[in-house]
């Protein structure tokens, strides 16, 4: 069976897990590692996830440096923290030598700083712990942060003959070779080789004569999220990253974009969720409860706000009490008309697709939102028109819902584009703040509304 479709078909169950237990606990290193070794690296790490710790130690000290750096770079970070606390400093060295720079550098900025320099004390080859040793001096949200030393580069003054031989020799130690850039005599990116180029070109042609001078590329201290918009605009599967003198310093490749966008995805997931910190199901109690108490706080000064507001209409509360019933409907669209209009916003702004100037998506939501509140309040006018047989309290209530609508989507729309334009992240404003903020303001409205109306 080939690695490929085992990759393809597998899938973790509670019988794959007891046979690998049973293995496990026969203390047959042979058997467990005949069995283990034909399944793919992630495959194991998924499976690791799912038994007891120190089986999991077990079967990383039983199967070869070669397979176990790839599954500890793929296991979940709290897990391998735990798996590498039991691993000597020369064991986990000789885990890192298999790796890929990056992969490496990421490892090694997880272990207490004592650690990393026993850890990188013990890596044999000098290159590669140079290289890694370069990868930690940069910021881990940045393009430095992201990028691999492993690539293959070629000069421009080589000859097509000199420049496959090159290749040849810097291709073992690349795991997937996605482009092949150009330096000058500098180290300089000046462009990329097509391999059909290459291989179409006379023997004694020169790499300066074939290759492609255009090639895009980004700045090492450029930020993680910028890297993933270029890779996404232009369909990259890796991109080369230079300094400030446009010398190749490594590339990006499209796996660590993906782990970049899924980050800012759940990132931002939390936000909207009115979750302020980086946190996981798994965390403590107390982390939880950090990360998620501001904005419940928030909610409940904002529900305070909103009783106060009704405490100063109890007059007009005394003689139409159906205004009261209808309290909750108006918050909860204001909260949900303001939620849509700022998710819409921050979805643009996280894939550049927001368009003109404030001004104008401003005028364009109001407009939308007008629309919706003129249909929604028909079919409400109506339904309490019929329901109390009173105009004027179901004009009254219907008015203040289209008011309401329309400043919900203004709200929803300004305040991404204003904490945007801030240097705030714009997700923020789709969760607790927006719905605090509109309940508030739409309660303020709609009694506000119903008094002119109902001359009170």
């Amino acid at each position: 069976m080939s690695e490929e479709k085992e990759h393809i078909t597998f899938e973790i169950s509670p019988e794959f897990i007891d046979q690998v237990t049973q293995l496990i606990e026969t203390k047959d290193d042979a058997k467990v590692y005949t069995f283990l070794n034909e399944y793919h690296f992630a495959d194991i790490a998924e499976t690791l996830e799912e038994l007891d710790f120190d089986q999991a130690v077990y079967i990383i000290k039983l199967l070869d440096s070669e397979k176990t750096a790839d599954i500890l770079a793929e296991l979940d970070e709290d897990i391998r923290e735990k798996i590498l606390e039991q691993l000597s400093a020369k064991e986990i060295a000789q885990e890192i030598e298999e790796l890929d720079t990056d992969d490496a550098a990421d490892i090694i900025a997880e272990l207490p700083e004592e650690r990393q320099e026993a850890v990188i004390s013990e890596i044999e080859d000098e290159e590669h712990k140079a290289e890694i040793q370069e990868l930690l001096t940069y910021d881990e949200d940045s393009a430095g942060g992201l990028m691999a030393k492993e690539l293959v580069r070629v000069k421009e003054n080589w000859t097509v003959l000199q420049c496959v031989r090159e290749m040849r020799a810097q291709a073992e130690s690349v795991t997937r070779v996605h482009s092949i850039y150009v330096v000058d005599k500098d180290e300089k990116l000046i462009g990329r080789l097509s391999l059909k180029d290459l291989l179409m070109a006379p023997d004694r042609a020169h790499i300066s004569s074939v290759y492609i001078p255009k090639v895009d590329s980004v700045h090492v201290n450029d930020d993680a999220e910028e890297v993933a918009k270029v890779m996404q605009k232009y369909d990259l599967e890796a991109i080369p990253v230079v300094d400030d003198e446009k010398v190749l310093l490594g590339r990006i490749t499209i796996d660590d974009i993906v782990d970049v966008i899924k980050e800012e995805a759940e990132k931002d997931y939390q936000l909207a969720a009115g979750i302020t910190q980086d946190v996981e199901s798994s965390d403590s109690i107390i982390e939880l409860t950090k990360a998620r108490i501001p904005w419940l706080f928030l909610g409940l000064l904002g529900g305070i706000g909103a009783a106060g507001i009704m405490e100063g209409f109890d007059a007009m509360l005394e003689n139409f009490p159906i205004l009261f019933f209808f309290t909750p409907l108006i918050a909860a669209m204001a909260g949900n008309v303001g939620v849509q209009s700022s998710a819409i916003i921050v979805q643009g702004l996280a894939n550049d697709d927001v368009k003109g100037s404030i001004n104008s998506r401003l005028l364009k939501e109001m407009f939308l939102a007008m629309l919706n509140g003129i249909l929604l309040a028909i079919f409400l006018l109506l339904v309490v028109w019929i329901w109390k047989q009173h105009f004027l309290t179901a004009l009254a209530i219907s008015a203040s819902l289209i008011v309401v609508i329309i400043v919900a989507g203004i709200v929803g729309t300004f305040v991404p584009l204003f904490l945007d334009k801030r240097g705030i992240d714009p997700a923020i404003a789709t969760g607790p703040f927006i719905t605090t903020s509109n309940d508030i303001f739409g309660i303020l409205i709609y009694f506000w509304i119903a008094r002119l109306i109902l001359g009170i």
